[in-house]
């Protein structure tokens, strides 16, 4: 739109669970709820509004063998603001994509900065892999580089073991944790299997990703410590595929994949009835396509999440616990608008009708 347009959103405005209006009004890329006096150039656009849709693990700059180009990363960003994703947690990635952030036609992206990994136990070329005694260096290092998360590698497969363990000793986990806490910074975890989560959480962790060897003894403690859990349901999926290619040479490893599998819903419905919280995450990037977040969120569903809550894990509870905006007065148009109620059908994310970015229809 020119300068001085004005754009109309009417029809069913859902800014929050329970707080539905009738219409909006964007000017200046900004929302307004009262209308702009002497507005000449209006847009109309009708439907059920939701603020811009979240994942809150991806990775923009990431692809299956590591760090891609620019063209390759703004293709992924674009896929996913076709998918109405307009906020990204960027839950670890090995390029520099500070360009985005003077892309007014691009989501906007809270980095955790570069994986830390345990060296030789993560995917090669992702992340920064050291020793324990220089986990605390790095942790500082990427809380001062990221905008406001740190990502650690909690938990790989030890092939000397041939199955899932955890990365670091618990005092180098409460050193770390410690360290980006008093810079600021929130740190999560990629996390698998059982045995690493209660000393991350005790250590004070704000996150884990995955969470798919969350037991019952270890909910209570999620729960009472407020440590939220992104499990990237879609990407879950993909652990038969992964277990197969490990049959012959790390059976044990590849057994316990399976189970992590089969129980995935259980596991997600036990934390949600806990009051464990629960956010939308995709984990594309790497292997898994962009573009995911209402399959995602559908997955949540399937696990028992009611819609609702479901909806909220990807727009207005993920925005507040990312400390994001998102339909308040004066607050960027980041705004997605649907054919019919998210709330009743989550499947109607699948199909935005219009995307609207800092004003501006994109879609």
């Amino acid at each position: 739109m020119s300068d001085g347009a004005v754009l109309h959103v009417k029809g069913r405005i859902l800014v929050g669970p329970e707080d539905v209006r009738d219409e909006l009004w964007v000017v200046g890329g900004r929302i307004s709820y009262d209308r702009p006096a002497g507005a000449r150039e209006i847009t109309t656009v009708e439907g059920w509004a939701l603020p811009g849709l979240v994942d809150a693990h991806c990775h923009v700059g990431l692809g299956a063998h590591g760090p891609v180009d620019a063209d390759t990363a703004e293709k992924q960003a674009l896929t996913d603001r076709e998918a109405g994703t307009l906020l990204i947690r960027d839950a670890g990635s090995p390029s520099d994509t500070r360009w985005i952030d003077d892309r007014e036609d691009l989501p906007k992206i809270i980095r955790a900065g570069r994986h830390i990994a345990r060296t030789r136990r993560y995917i090669r070329n992702y992340a920064l892999e050291v020793e324990p005694e220089d986990l605390v260096a790095y942790v500082a290092q990427e809380a001062r580089r990221s905008d406001g998360w740190v990502k650690l590698v909690g938990d790989w497969i030890d092939r000397d073991l041939g199955d899932l363990a955890p990365c670091w000793p618990r005092a180098a986990v409460e050193a770390a944790i410690a360290e980006a806490h008093r810079l600021g910074a929130r740190v999560t975890a990629h996390c698998f299997a059982e045995n690493s989560l209660r000393d991350l959480v005790e250590a004070g962790i704000d996150c884990v990703e995955h969470a798919t060897g969350l037991t019952e003894d270890l909910v209570p403690l999620f729960a009472e410590r407020g440590v939220a859990i992104v499990p990237t349901l879609v990407n879950i999926a993909t652990f038969p595929r992964l277990a197969a290619g490990g049959d012959s040479r790390y059976p044990r490893w590849s057994a316990h994949m399976r189970r992590l599998h089969e129980r995935r819903y259980d596991t997600v419905r036990g934390a949600y009835d806990a009051g464990v919280p629960v956010y939308v995450g995709t984990d594309a990037g790497g292997s898994l396509a962009h573009g995911l977040v209402a399959a995602e969120v559908a997955e949540l569903v399937t696990a028992g999440i009611p819609p609702v809550r479901a909806v909220s894990a990807t727009s207005w509870g993920a925005r507040a616990w990312l400390g994001r905006p998102g339909l308040e007065e004066g607050a960027p148009a980041d705004l997605v608008v649907y054919e019919g109620d998210p709330r009743a059908d989550v499947r109607v994310l699948a199909a935005p009708r219009r995307v609207v970015l800092n004003g501006a229809v994109v879609e």
